[in-house]
Parts: structure tokens; sequence; C-alpha cells
């Protein structure tokens, strides 16, 4: 049956959450800043290769917090504007609670929570009922996994185009958009989206960074800047060419 958590209980449990996980590890919070102890966790679970996704909200990251964050390969952030919710996962366990990953709230705050565990059969139903509502709000977040393009200067050689006689499509009164907004409007998933615009070669993956190519700016593509830096951005009438 689920378990009453208190602060000291609540970080407790959720560090055992992260370094029992086998499978995944999803951290829903907020506001996020990572303690010391929080980041070896992670460290633990990147050599491990094990799926973490992190939704946060409300502010933009630190600099040095977004870096290291960015910096782990089996790590997936994704932004949620309206989150309020604080949750963290794992495959068999559940945190729901009032506590954000936040360090100053571990360790000066107030906190209640509960601990649901797939073992128990009714733990198990909350833990599919809250899944649900959390694979809901990864889907209409902001995969800064394939959005944040880095600034990189030179990182794309200009290519020759093999389009002699190509006639460039006039965008200057069309509206841009990121390709994970732009992909909602045309109905498909972001990860689509930048699947299908690196098989056109309008794109091409640098690390976890896409970069824009000469046939990308070709057809209209630039690259933007955003509150979390650059992005590559595409006119709307470009869905009339996928």
């Amino acid at each position: 049956m689920a378990k009453y958590l208190r602060t000291s209980s609540i970080s407790s449990e959720l560090e055992n959450l992260i370094r029992d996980a086998k499978e995944k590890v999803y951290i829903i919070s907020p506001y996020l800043k990572l303690s010391d102890n929080m980041k070896e966790l992670l460290n633990d679970k990147e050599r491990e290769k094990i799926e973490v996704r992190i939704i946060f909200g409300k502010q933009e990251l630190a600099p040095t917090e977004m870096s290291y964050l960015e910096n782990l390969k089996y790590i997936r952030l994704y932004f949620s504007k309206n989150l309020h919710a604080k949750c963290y996962l794992n495959e068999n366990k559940m945190i729901i609670a009032s506590m954000n990953l936040y360090e100053f709230s571990q360790q000066h705050n107030k906190e209640m929570g509960i601990l649901v565990d797939t073992q128990n059969e009714q733990d198990k139903i909350v833990y599919n009922d809250a899944l649900k509502d959390i694979d809901s709000i990864i889907h209409n977040s902001e995969d800064f996994s394939y959005v944040k393009a880095p600034p990189k200067a030179n990182s794309v050689a200009p290519e020759k185009s093999k389009t002699s006689g190509y006639k460039k499509t006039d965008f200057s009164k069309s509206k841009y958009k990121s390709t994970s907004a732009l992909s909602k409007e045309i109905g498909l998933q972001s990860k689509e989206l930048f699947e299908i615009f690196e098989e056109k070669g309008w794109i091409k993956r640098d690390g976890k960074s896409w970069l824009l190519t000469y046939k990308g700016k070709e057809n209209g593509g630039q690259m933007k800047n955003g509150q979390y830096g650059e992005y590559v951005a595409w006119p709307e009438d470009i869905a009339n060419k996928i």
C-alpha cells in the first residue's frame, strides 16, 4: 500500500528510487537545481546506460545546470511551461510529492508525499494512471534533445547545390516556427519531423544538436535565438513541401 513521506523521507526514497532503477528514471519537477549527490546518482545511471527523462518548467535552467545535463548521453530533457506537478519514478516505484527537485527545497522546506510500489496491486493501478498523464505531459512538451542547437562557428560548410536552376521560394512573409512547434501544427511528433528533415538533407546531427545544412537554408530554414539558445526554425509554408 502507499507509504506517507515527510521531507527527509522524500529525499531518501528518491535517492533509493534512482539508485535502484534498472530500466528508466523519470523526474518531473517545475524547478530544478541538482545537488552534488543527485549529480552523482545521475552519473551512475549514465554509466549503466539507464534511460533518464527530465521534465522541467516555470523558469530557465542555469547555464551550468543545462550544460551538465546536456552532456549526459542517456538523459532526455523536456520543457513544459505549465508544469506544476512533482513526480519521480523508476520502473517499479513512484513518488508523488510537493517537493521540487531543488536543493533548497530538499534542505529547508516542509514537504509531503506518498510512495507507491507496483508490487502492491492497488499501488500498481495508481502508478499506471499517473504514467498515462506523464506520457501526455512529455508528448506536449518541448523536447530539448532535438530542439536545442548550440551555436557553433563555421559548423556547417556550404555545399554546392545539386539543383542547378533551382528557384528559391520567397518565405519573407511567412511566420517562422521551431521544428517542435511546426510538428504539432501538422500532426506529427517532433522526432518524426526531425527525421524527415534529416532524410531530405536539410539538417544534420552533431552529437545532441541539430545543424542546418546549405540545402536546409535553400528551403527556408534559419537559425534563430530563443530563450534557451539557438534553434532551427522553419517557415510555416514549408509544410507544403513535406
